[in-house]
């Protein structure tokens, strides 16, 4: 008897869940916290999705919220007896969730950002004869699954049920209002209340674990959905606008970038340079790349002096006074911004003189210590 009670424990410690540690949730926090990976590590899936779709809570608001917040979340996936006393007296307190500001900005924030979405991805103009027009019957689907990702967040879910009819029945006023942001406001307002006032509950049970293959699945799908919507907008509808206040296609714009002389270029200066790292190595070429950016200011100092890399010190000294003889400003008797461009001049040339002076005396102290 004594053995098979001894084989049970056993069995049970094997299917507890792995307890959480404060010091990888912060790590992930710190390291991919704004893309939802700390919340992976806590199993809080849902809350990943919504930081990885607004860059950590509204481009990062909400992960600096999460400083002090990830004790209580590591303490809700280890089930802390203290944490769960905690909400069992929240629920004989509340029979349903009390309404909370930050849950209900984020999910219209989420909400509208799906919907807008939508909204922005489907193409503009007909591809091959094919109007996309009538895909705009997917934005209420959008903000109601916006709806539904916010209130499922950690001990609170809901339906999505409510939240999508309200959505639906709000789809009609866009003919009478005609103003797509208007029209879409009106919807996530009206989402977002319907879910908080009759849909969302206390999430008593954890839900069972998913498998890591079915995580993996979800997150994977939602990336691909997500991806793939601002990829249609992106190509089919983003525009530039040029000096002369006239809209460009993004995608085409993109095309005759690729032609420009700036592209082909910089792409033959990075041909060469690969072509050269893997003659000399790694080091040496990034060492003349280095070079190359004027650390030192050395190459534009030439460039003022009107010299050549090579000149002589006696040639740069020679120049550096022809050069203070010319633009000095007591020489200037014109107007007051022809006195103040000379005295930039000079200056710009007295510190290109002391920039290679310098580097000469730096050199001698080299080669002094080489010997």
């Amino acid at each position: 008897m004594s053995g098979k009670l001894q084989v049970n424990s056993n069995a049970a410690e094997q299917t507890r869940p792995k307890q959480k540690s404060k010091f990888w949730a912060y790590f992930w926090w710190l390291f991919g916290g704004v893309f939802g990976a700390h919340h992976v590590y806590l199993g809080r899936d849902e809350h990943a999705l919504v930081w990885f779709c607004t860059l950590g809570g509204y481009f990062g608001i909400g992960w600096l919220r999460d400083i002090y917040r990830i004790p209580t979340y590591v303490a809700d996936a280890n089930d802390d007896p203290e944490f769960l006393s905690w909400f069992k007296h929240r629920v004989r307190f509340n029979k349903k969730p009390p309404f909370g500001t930050v849950r209900f900005l984020g999910a219209i924030i989420v909400s509208y950002l799906f919907g807008q979405l939508v909204l922005l991805a489907i193409p503009e103009d007909e591809i091959n004869g094919i109007n996309f027009k009538p895909l705009i019957i997917f934005i209420p689907l959008a903000v109601a699954y916006g709806t539904w990702l916010v209130g499922n967040v950690g001990r609170e879910q809901g339906s999505i049920w409510l939240a999508l009819i309200v959505s639906y029945l709000c789809y009609p006023t866009l003919y009478y209002i005609g103003d797509d942001s208007t029209w879409l406001g009106l919807m996530v307002l009206a989402s977002t209340l319907t879910f908080d006032t009759f849909s969302k509950e206390w999430r008593l049970r954890r839900r069972q674990k998913r498998s890591k293959s079915r995580r993996l699945a979800l997150f994977l799908v939602f990336a691909l959905v997500y991806g793939g919507l601002w990829a249609s907008y992106f190509y089919f509808n983003a525009t530039l606008t040029d000096s002369e206040g006239e809209e460009i296609k993004l995608s085409e714009a993109i095309k005759h970038f690729l032609t420009s002389p700036i592209w082909l270029d910089l792409k033959a200066s990075l041909e060469d340079t690969w072509t050269q790292t893997k003659h000399q190595g790694f080091w040496a070429t990034w060492r003349q790349v280095i070079d190359l950016t004027d650390p030192r200011g050395e190459i534009n100092a030439y460039r003022v002096l009107g010299l050549s890399q090579t000149a002589s010190q006696s040639e740069v000294t020679h120049r550096w006074r022809a050069l203070s003889r010319e633009h000095h400003p007591d020489k200037v008797k014109g107007s007051e911004e022809e006195r103040r461009q000379a005295q930039e001049r000079f200056l710009e040339i007295q510190q290109a003189y002391e920039i290679l002076s310098s580097a000469k005396n730096r050199r001698q102290r080299k080669n002094k210590k080489s010997d």
